[in-house]
């Protein structure tokens, strides 16, 4: 019969609690190729859904693709992604920047699935504001024609607002 001492039994809960339980509590669905899917329709506007929300632990992912850009620094694609996830259907919802052959680059995390950009014209991604909380005549307008922004800034009303960062695994 095995013995288990106490050092045995830290690291089975060490391994349990750190390695394995995050695994089911942060899962998400590899999106890369409905990611690229969407991509390749390259129907500017429309938005596409994957999977079907549901209380069991089915999730959805909701994705637009808004448009590519020429810029100093090589084209870039944009794509709005929303994915609906939990009990209480939560969203994690995120501005998607890939290259020209369809390659992730990075993204903004944003809040609210109302942060994010509706249009993206001329190689300028345009906010405007739906949250009721916000002034609907300001709308906010980022410039991708230089390259990507590191961060921006979204007003919602008389100034104030959110400050979104760009996030990239890619040097």
């Amino acid at each position: 019969m095995t013995k288990f001492n106490l050092s045995s039994i830290k690291r089975i809960f060490f391994f349990f609690f750190v390695i394995i339980i995050p695994q089911f509590l942060f899962a998400q669905i590899n999106d890369d190729n409905i990611r690229l899917k969407t991509l390749q329709k390259s129907n500017i506007g429309k938005k596409y859904i994957y999977g079907k929300w549901n209380e069991k632990g089915g999730t959805e992912t909701h994705l637009t693709y808004l448009g590519n850009v020429v810029s100093k620094k090589g084209i870039y694609k944009i794509m709005n992604s929303t994915w609906l996830w939990g009990l209480s259907r939560r969203a994690t919802n995120r501005i998607l920047i890939f290259n020209n052959l369809n390659q992730y680059i990075g993204e903004y995390s944003v809040i609210m699935m109302s942060d994010l950009p509706q249009k993206f014209r001329h190689g300028i991604l345009i906010f405007k504001n739906k949250n009721n909380d916000c002034d609907r005549r300001v709308s906010s307008k980022i410039n991708f024609k230089n390259g990507i922004p590191k961060q921006f800034f979204r007003e919602c009303k008389n100034g104030s607002g959110d400050l979104y960062e760009f996030d990239s695994f890619i040097e």
